[in-house]
């Protein structure tokens, strides 16, 4: 049995070795702000948005521009009215193209046109509604934008900050390794003089492998931090990140006492209102008539790509749909009803901010107060286990009471640097919340 763990220990060790390590690479939060910045994936995919938004926008520039075409067009006929009349394009009737016979059935005739068509709008008011529509999704697009880059801006403090955290527990775990370790040799020499029994030692030995556990944890949480980090940087080497900057407590700030309606994901679910309310207005003009121009300009030849012969027509058509079997009835109300719906989402969301913010205010104020108590606890029971410890020495405590003082040190620790997290997350929320 002793020489099959002997073999898995060896085993263990050489796939260690062979394992290439993981680089570890320091990093600070503004190297990481900058690379989220170029490279994040939701912030392209928000520009992308943007641009489909500013391109349907930029369609709508046909209610005041011109549509103009250019065609040729090639046919071949008998048919006595084409034929006739593509012969009078061309301008090449003769006498006896009049005879009834030759009217009546005539031989084929070829012909080409080339034509310059152009139309221009000149009265569409729905058009002009639903210009002002596009432009209010564009902007409110836009909007979106710049709230999705506050909100990866938060999203990098906010994992800055856990990886912070998470080294910081590696290294309250690593400080207590070696306190274990320390008190662990010290219980062994005071067994071998007679002092304590058997099972001090096998305690110290439990508590360091809960230790050991607890520090591997650490690290593991560590990785899983920084991988997250590359997440967010769109780095696909995933190296280790360790923080460069310390997890410190973050200086006071203002903030607003309600959310600001000029936060860019307010306006920009104001701004999306305003196109459905556009869109509305858009549908109720289609009752009105509309207005365009058109000329074009036609060269006849019986020879491709020729223009012996030419004409040109020009005009405007007034046309009024005035029922189209109640569709546009129905078409109104269903864009009145989408208004209405996004006006009130929009109050929705408001009053659902204010109350996300009323939240963070409480849990930052909780998180002030819990910083003062756990900063006390800390140092009480490190305290303590500096007394417990060298009452230990003169043998006046039990190992249980040296292992408990030993591990409370630790919790508190990890408490205080939790709560310094809390509170930095809780300053940037709120600062997130009432961003302009």
């Amino acid at each position: 049995m002793n020489n099959n763990i002997y073999i898995t220990l060896v085993s263990f060790l050489l796939l260690n070795l062979t394992m290439p390590a993981q680089e570890v690479v320091a990093i600070s939060k503004a190297e990481v702000l900058s690379k989220v910045s170029e490279n994040n994936t939701s912030i392209k995919i928000s520009e992308e948005e943007f641009k489909q938004a500013r391109a349907d926008y930029r369609q709508t520039n046909a209610v005041f521009l011109p549509n103009i075409t250019v065609s040729h067009t090639a046919i071949a006929t008998t048919n006595p009215l084409m034929a006739f009349g593509s012969k009078l394009n061309q301008e090449i009737l003769i006498q006896s193209d009049f005879n009834p016979a030759m009217l009546n059935d005539p031989s084929q005739i070829e012909n080409f046109t080339t034509m310059l068509e152009i139309q221009q709008p000149l009265l569409n008011l729905d058009g002009v509604y639903q210009r002002k529509a596009a432009r209010s999704k564009m902007e409110a697009m836009a909007l979106k934008t710049e709230r999705t880059q506050d909100h990866l801006a938060f999203e990098v403090n906010k994992a800055y900050m856990q990886l912070q955290l998470a080294y910081r527990a590696v290294d309250v775990w690593q400080q207590a390794l070696k306190t274990a370790r320390e008190n662990k040799k010290m219980v062994e020499n005071r067994f071998k003089q007679g002092y304590l029994q058997r099972a001090d030692v096998l305690n110290m030995e439990v508590r360091l492998t809960e230790v050991e556990n607890q520090l591997q944890a650490a690290k593991s949480q560590a990785q899983n931090a920084s991988n997250y980090m590359s997440f967010l940087m769109d780095d696909d080497s995933f190296v280790i990140y360790k923080p460069s900057d310390d997890l410190v407590l973050a200086g006071s700030t203002t903030y607003f006492n309600a959310v600001p309606e000029s936060r860019a994901d307010i306006r920009a679910m104001a701004m999306a209102s305003e196109a459905y309310e556009a869109m509305n207005k858009a549908d109720k003009m289609g009752f009105l008539p509309t207005l365009n121009a058109f000329g074009n300009y036609q060269l006849y030849d019986d020879q491709i790509f020729q223009g012996d012969a030419n004409g040109y027509l020009f005009g405007a058509t007034l046309s009024w749909d005035i029922f189209n079997g109640s569709k546009r009835f129905g078409k109104v109300q269903k864009s009145k009803a989408e208004y209405e719906k996004s006006r009130l989402e929009y109050q929705q969301y408001l009053s659902k901010s204010n109350l996300e913010l009323n939240k963070a205010k409480r849990s930052f104020s909780d998180a002030e107060n819990k910083l003062r108590l756990t900063a006390l606890a800390m140092q009480q029971s490190e305290e303590s286990l500096r007394i417990r410890r060298n009452r230990f020495e003169e043998g006046l405590e039990k190992t249980s009471d040296l292992l408990q003082a030993e591990t409370q040190y630790a919790q508190k620790q990890l408490a205080y640097y939790q709560t310094i997290f809390e509170y930095n997350y809780a300053q940037s929320y709120l600062q997130f919340l009432t961003k302009e």
